[in-house]
């Protein structure tokens, strides 16, 4: 069997590897020679450094890069029976792959999209083999994150969606089923970690440097501005915008016209050097954080209640369970633990006050509760 995987970025690189490393024949193309150049030479170095830390033996780097194939034209993935697409996150150039792809593959060569939060649906419509098509989300850095979302279209053959989940589970991944929704399971839920820091920063109510520590001592791994550095503000700005679109601009989404302009700006992280921080040699280097302030706790509440009702309402909605939120918001964003364990430690009813009194002092829908967090809070049930 063999994979294809068409994008040779951070995305694209890391998913190949993963598969390589689990046994399969991988066939990674870009359209861009120096985009492979660049990720084969990573991998090599990748590999090196597994073997000086004597992770894999030297028999095993040896068969993994071998298992590696740097191709420049779509034409090899005529023998491919599994196909992802990790390009740039835009629904017309990822449909224009697809038409160009079911001209190569074979009838029984499943097509998956990579998407963090586009139309799984859109995907499929139109193609010789809906059936065949659906959505495969792994998380960056793919080596490291070990949480995958399946998605199904509603075209989606529910047995072939079976055998890729089982197959990714093979790879040595956590494989979650996701309804086909905006931002599926964690790009939906995660809005607000990004969003609504965001808000209070606009609000003057607590600096970059203040908001990322305040949450990282609540055991957050990265603050919210460090993470959007880290992801590209100009890809955390294209998802938020894309659930914003998706949910018919519900205003509990609603992007940040601070990240906007980052974003026009070019300033989008790591990637160019700058972005909320500003980066040498891949270091950031940021202002020291003020003691802590009354504000503090009330910054942690406002987010931790937003994330916790984004959560409840994924449930009221039929998106996954309590369990696949928890383990995907775990595995898949690093959260220090499960949003529904750590809400009723903390006390629901406490997340649904907080909410109602943002709502009562801003008038706005973005704060409104979600009807389960407040069943929750008043009666312990859903």
């Amino acid at each position: 069997m063999i994979v294809g995987i068409v994008g040779a970025g951070a995305m694209g690189s890391g998913i190949a590897q993963v598969a390589a490393q689990a046994g399969e024949q991988v066939k990674l193309y870009d359209s861009r020679p120096e985009a492979l150049h660049k990720a084969e030479n990573s991998l090599i170095k990748i590999a090196e450094r597994q073997v000086e830390k004597k992770r894999w033996t030297a028999e095993e780097s040896k068969a993994v890069l071998a298992r590696m194939h740097y191709v420049t034209s779509l034409e090899e993935f005529h023998n491919c029976d599994l196909v992802i697409e990790a390009i740039v996150e835009d629904l017309t150039a990822k449909i224009a792959l697809f038409q160009e792809l079911e001209t190569i593959i074979s009838n029984h060569c499943i097509l998956a999209s990579n998407t963090s939060s586009l139309s799984i649906a859109s995907l499929s419509k139109g193609r010789v083999n809906p059936d065949r098509v659906m959505g495969i989300h792994f998380f960056n850095p793919a080596p490291l994150m070990p949480l995958v979302e399946v998605i199904p279209s509603i075209l989606t053959d529910q047995e072939l969606l079976k055998n890729a989940a089982e197959r990714i589970s093979s790879w040595g991944k956590t494989v979650v089923k996701v309804k086909d929704t905006p931002g599926f399971i964690v790009n939906r839920i995660a809005r607000p970690y990004y969003g609504e820091a965001l808000r209070i920063y606009e609000e003057n109510i607590g600096t970059i440097e203040q908001i990322d520590f305040i949450m990282r001592s609540k055991g957050f791994k990265m603050g919210p501005f460090e993470l959007m550095d880290f992801i590209g503000n100009d890809i955390n700005y294209a998802v938020s915008e894309t659930v914003w679109t998706q949910f018919y601009f519900d205003p509990r989404y609603r992007p940040s016209l601070v990240q906007k302009r980052m974003v026009e700006a070019g300033l989008l992280g790591r990637k160019t050097g700058r972005g909320y921080y500003k980066y040498v040699d891949g270091e950031d280097h940021r202002k020291a954080v003020e003691e802590v302030n009354t504000h503090n706790e009330y910054i942690f509440e406002r987010i931790f209640s937003m994330l916790v009702n984004e959560a409840f309402d994924a449930i009221s909605m039929g998106i996954a369970t309590e369990e696949e939120i928890d383990l995907a918001m775990t595995k898949g964003v690093n959260y220090p633990r499960g949003l529904f364990e750590w809400a009723k430690e903390y006390g629901v009813d406490k997340i649904y006050h907080n909410l109602q009194s943002l709502y009562d002092t801003y008038l706005e829908d973005r704060y409104r509760p979600s009807k389960a967090l407040r069943s929750y809070a008043t009666n312990g049930t859903y």
